[in-house]
């Protein structure tokens, strides 16, 4: 968990971007993202130096050449700030790079966020600026895993508090809730068609360090994490670089993220590959039908992204693999034959095993539309016979544009009953969780809201009679007068 001292220097370094003139939300966040790559570097060096000078042998692959040490982290730290500025943003004869000419360079011994560093722009625009931040970033201590995690989840929520960028941010409440309720297993393949800052990863990543940390004991596992358990796409090459920074610092060291459109041709190769799929798709937009690749078009005929992605969700998931999804609740109602078809799709020809209907403050400020949370397994053979409905009221924060803390929570009870469905088949469909069998859900055209289905029992409110309401009115009128005239005599 972040202390209070580290985000207090975050916040500081934050501010001194917003001071200096760097006021993009998301451009503050990138070029903090390239510092702290950079400290990674010069870090990777020196854990090879000691190595080397231990076993009295050369490093075999440098980071940094001999000609190149006046670029490291450790070097530059301690010049005077115009000489790093100009280590940033000039070449000389001598020195044919920059500082970040050279780290979009380093490939293979940069991690997977060096693949993604094509168009990366550096744009600290003073030297007072670039060493103001650099001294401050040098003085948070990034030894440990989980404090390096915790400071870049604390940067990524400023993304959401800033605004203009909140669409990329899905609360880590909701998808801690999603891998908790789906309890990712050891071999799973995991992939977010629409990773953005990778937040549903990391999450799947932190699951096994709080639940089955005995596993990373095992050699096979900790190859199968670090190199084939996470997987995303995403076409936003700015975001893939967060992302890949973000998986990086939560100790996933390579993972296999992919800079392309998720719905287009050039995706068509991914079919069948994933074990489990946690995603919440981009809910409003939509696209032609030539820029979509045929086999989505073929489960769902449709221009809106939310149903084009469960569409490909289906595509992606290996025979047996598990979605767990949010959606706009339009998508459980709609009455368009593309809404009807993909909810039959995943109803009669897989299996839905639940719906979990959330508050319409999840996503404010930035939405206040409506959501829901999908839970299906690919068996491309049906399988639904009841659907898990719960009907969630709070989820620990006020539902207005502040979202603070508050106390109660209906997600624990959410988790608790997803684990133990056995035990919800004799719901009254007044509590807030029930089951529906498939028949009454297929006899209302396939309709998931829980709306449809949930039972609201009213209590019968008595009112006085008109006439006693008025005489007591009247009573009350005449002990105002009776006051008023004791105040008077008190006057005399």
């Amino acid at each position: 968990m972040i202390t209070g001292e580290l985000k207090s220097k975050v916040d500081k370094i934050w501010e001194a971007f917003w001071s200096g003139g760097v006021a993009n939300p998301l451009t503050v966040i990138e070029q903090f993202t390239y510092l702290l790559f950079l400290r990674r570097l010069d870090e990777k060096q020196l854990l090879e130096e000691k190595k080397a000078n231990v076993a009295k042998i050369a490093i075999k692959s440098p980071v940094f050449t001999d000609k190149q040490q006046e670029l490291r982290w450790s070097r530059f730290k301690n010049i005077d700030a115009e000489k790093m500025f100009e280590l940033f943003t000039k070449t000389t004869e001598d020195r044919p790079l920059t500082v970040f000419d050279h780290m979009k360079e380093v490939g293979d011994t940069g991690g997977v966020f060096s693949e993604h560093m094509k168009g990366a722009t550096f744009m600290i625009p003073t030297a007072r600026l670039l060493d103001q931040v650099v001294q401050m970033i040098d003085k948070i201590d990034m030894k440990d895993r989980d404090t390096k995690g915790d400071l870049y989840e604390y940067l990524l929520s400023k993304i959401a508090t800033a605004g203009t960028n909140g669409q990329f941010r899905t609360p880590r409440h909701i998808i801690k809730m999603m891998v908790d309720m789906i309890r990712p297993s050891k071999d799973e393949i995991i992939c977010d068609p629409s990773c953005g800052t990778a937040g549903f990863l990391v999450a799947a990543g932190e699951y096994f360090q709080e639940n089955h940390k005995d596993l990373f004991m095992d050699n096979s596992f900790r190859e199968h994490f670090n190199k084939k358990m996470f997987n995303g796409i995403e076409f936003d090459s700015t975001m893939l670089r967060i992302g890949a920074m973000n998986l990086q610092l939560h100790g996933i060291e390579t993972p296999n993220l992919i800079g392309k459109d998720a719905l287009s041709e050039s995706n068509k190769d991914i079919r069948d590959e994933y074990t489990l799929i946690l995603a919440n798709p981009p809910f409003k937009g939509s696209l032609d039908y030539d820029s979509v690749e045929d086999s989505v078009l073929k489960t769902v005929k449709t221009k809106k992204t939310e149903l084009l992605f469960l569409g490909l969700m289906l595509r992606m998931l290996k025979k047996g693999g598990r979605c767990a999804v949010i959606i706009p609740d339009g998508v459980l109602f709609g009455s368009s034959k593309a809404h009807k078809q993909i909810r039959e799709e995943i109803i009669a020809n897989h299996k839905l095993d639940a719906v979990v209907s959330m508050p319409s403050g999840v996503f404010k400020p930035y939405a206040g539309v409506s959501t829901a949370v999908l839970f299906f397994t690919k068996t491309g053979s049906g399988g639904t016979d009841h659907v898990w409905f719960y009907d969630m009221k709070a989820d620990g924060y006020s539902l207005d544009d502040k979202r603070s803390a508050i106390k109660g929570s209906d997600i624990p009870d959410i988790i608790k009953r997803f684990q133990t469905l056995d035990k919800e088949t004799g719901r009254d469909r007044t509590d807030c969780s029930f089951m529906v069998p498939l028949d009454e859900i297929k006899a209302n055209d396939w309709n998931l809201s829980i709306k449809s289905y949930k039972e609201i029992v009213y209590d019968e409110v008595e009112f006085e009679e008109p006439r006693d309401i008025i005489a007591d009115i009247k009573k009350l009128d005449e002990q105002r007068k009776n006051a008023l005239k004791t105040l008077e005599g008190l006057l005399k």
